[in-house]
């Protein structure tokens, strides 16, 4: 395949939080004409997310917590139900999200099974998320979880009925894309 950029100048516009840079290159189009453009994408390095689910119980653990990009975009409370997650931070995904299961739910789980990776705004967003799957049971709370206080984390933990979950998507209590990722898998493989 020819290369379809060429003369990539990328410029720092913040790295307060993560990193915000403003890109300009020349890309060859669909009618082989070279085109400039300009578009920014913002950093905040890769993540991992896991939903636990019990066979039994026909359940599953999710959380909540306070997300202001929600409450700034309409959210009332700002407050997302949504499965476990948290950015790789150096470590590769799975010792990730073992880490961040423990401390957001307060469950050491063993078998972890990745299902798959995606990107989830790759118009601006550099992240990659890793997805992972988990059974738990009683047997597997350690902690009370709620996440880590020096990181600001305050994080309820929610066990609920799948077939609950799935109505909860149609009637936008969960409304997060990885969160509804996850609940449809376990219901297209015939898990829950």
């Amino acid at each position: 395949m020819t290369e379809r950029i060429r003369n990539i100048k990328a410029e720092l516009l913040s790295d307060n939080w993560y990193t915000l840079k403003k890109y300009s290159y020349d890309y060859l189009n669909s009618k082989r004409v070279w085109e400039p453009q300009e578009r920014e994408t913002y950093d905040r390095g890769n993540g991992a997310t896991i939903l636990l689910y019990n066979t039994v119980k026909r359940t599953i653990i999710l959380t909540r917590q306070f997300r202001l990009p929600t409450y700034v975009n309409g959210n009332e409370g700002g407050f997302l139900v949504e499965a476990c997650a948290g950015l790789l931070d150096g470590d590769n995904p799975l010792d990730c999200i073992k880490k961040e299961v423990i401390e957001e739910t307060g469950y050491h789980v063993t078998k972890v099974e990745k299902i798959f990776e995606a990107y989830m705004s790759p118009g601006s967003v550099t992240e990659i998320i890793h997805f992972f799957i988990a059974k738990y049971d009683e047997s597997l709370k350690k902690s009370d979880g709620g996440g880590v206080q020096e990181e600001t984390e305050e994080i309820e933990i929610l066990e609920m009925d799948f077939d609950d979950a799935m109505r909860r998507i149609t009637s936008n209590e969960i409304c997060d894309g990885k969160t509804i990722m996850l609940i449809y898998h376990l219901r297209v493989q015939g898990i829950l």
